[in-house]
């Protein structure tokens, strides 16, 4: 059930009701004195466990995409390179900057 912040109008009083939406609007309707708050949202900002991981299907389509645009972020990010393939890159990038 939710917590809602409300307001008693009379006395000034805030407190806070854990009610459901439903009884919610009820209690406001039989307690025209009260109002409800405005409060901010809960964000949840990371959320972990088996059920959130990568599974082998998508990381087999993140590796074929990859594949297909080698010079991409992704690509440096999934696909396994060789110590050659890494020094090759490093030097291409260096000439690169140079010739700017």
């Amino acid at each position: 059930m939710p917590t809602y912040d409300f307001k008693n109008q009379r006395t000034g009083k805030i407190f806070e009701k854990m009610i459901s939406i439903s009884d919610k609007q009820k209690y406001l309707d039989d307690n025209p004195h009260i109002v409800q708050l405005v409060s901010g949202i809960n964000i949840v900002s990371g959320v972990s466990g088996k059920s959130y991981r990568q599974d082998s299907g998508w990381k087999d389509n993140l590796s074929r995409i990859a594949e297909a645009h080698p010079n991409s972020n992704l690509a440096k990010n999934t696909l396994k390179r060789s110590v050659k393939e890494v020094k090759t890159a490093e030097v291409l990038k260096k000439h690169r900057r140079r010739v700017k």
